[in-house]
């Protein structure tokens, strides 16, 4: 009986040691109750979606097996109307193309072609791979447009949650040279244009996160530790040029900022509009009150069943809208 607990109390150890040892485990426990929250949340979305969206899927960049986006057209498509390119969240380690599908549709379904694309997460790629990604996949966009039946080279770049910090750092390096060659990425050279960029629930200043403990300091430690690749990833100089406020100028395009009064990251967007307006870039936000009922957290969006969900797709719809008007 004593061998037997010794035995346990020893993969108990092993167990506990390991997450000092590397992200994998703590990343396993994320992807499991992120991935599990975004089927839901899908689930959800399914009876909105309308029959006229079309769906077609490609590669933006055949060395990649990975590097898949699906492009969703509405039969209302505006002549004209930027291209919104939606990034998921998942806290850069969990989280696919498929989680947002719906959603996307349902976007779509408002006259705009929607695209939704694919990433390597954390672990198996690291820091800035994910806005290289998301460079490849403009240039695929940019010099396949026509033929892929886009209706302009003008690109909004969305997303949610860390997503939402992928759309953000990579509209900054593109409309910002030497943030680019900071970050160590080359945008390719085309005619596109940044139209602007949706932001919900984003994260956008990594340097003091979670560092009073808590679940969320579990949590950020984790994600830090997969996406930098170094568990000491606080001290990485150039990992944390992925906060953005050092970088933010006049040229970034034009924002719509959004994030639930209950999101333990609500506050990373109030700052993030704030830099941004102090920046002369024009952004538009949507908040609510801290007593806020029902209180509405992290990815609150989503969820149209909600006033607030609605409220959100519908003022990201006028914004858009009114890009739509923009030269």
């Amino acid at each position: 009986m004593k061998r037997g607990i010794g035995g346990f109390a020893v993969l108990i150890a092993l167990f506990v040691a390991a997450f000092f040892v590397s992200p994998w485990p703590s990343v396993w426990i994320i992807r499991a109750v992120f991935d599990r929250g975004a089927a839901e949340a899908s689930a959800k979305l399914a009876n909105l979606v309308s029959d006229s969206i079309t769906t077609t899927r490609h590669r933006y960049d055949p060395a990649d097996p990975q590097a898949m986006l699906d492009i969703h057209r509405p039969a209302n498509l505006v002549a004209g109307a930027p291209v919104v390119v939606w990034i998921h969240g998942g806290g850069f380690v969990s989280g696919r193309r498929g989680d947002i599908t719906n959603y996307a549709k349902i976007l779509a379904g408002n006259g705009f072609a929607v695209v939704n694309m694919d990433y390597t997460i954390a672990p198996e790629a690291t820091y800035p791979g994910p806005i290289r990604q998301t460079l490849r996949a403009l240039a695929f966009l940019d010099r396949e447009g026509a033929s892929l039946g886009l209706p302009s080279k003008r690109f909004v770049l969305a997303g949610d949650s860390a997503g939402a910090q992928i759309a953000a750092q990579t509209a900054a390096v593109v409309t910002h040279p030497a943030y680019a060659r900071l970050v160590g990425v080359t945008p390719e050279p085309g005619g596109y244009r940044i139209a602007g960029a949706l932001l919900h629930c984003g994260v956008y200043d990594i340097a003091d996160m979670g560092r009073d403990g808590g679940l969320l300091g579990w949590f950020v430690g984790a994600a830090g530790w997969a996406y930098s690749g170094k568990r000491d990833w606080r001290n990485d100089r150039q990992f944390l040029t992925m906060s953005l406020a050092p970088h933010l100028t006049k040229a970034f395009p034009p924002a719509f900022v959004s994030a639930g009064n209950a999101d333990p990251l609500g506050p990373q967007s109030v700052v993030l509009a704030r830099n941004l307006a102090s920046a002369g870039v024009p952004v538009e936000t949507l908040f609510f009150p801290s007593d806020h009922q029902p209180a509405l957290g992290h990815e609150y969006q989503f969820d149209l069943a909600t006033a607030a969900g609605r409220l959100a797709l519908e003022r990201s719809v006028e914004w858009l809208r009114q890009l739509d008007e923009a030269p």
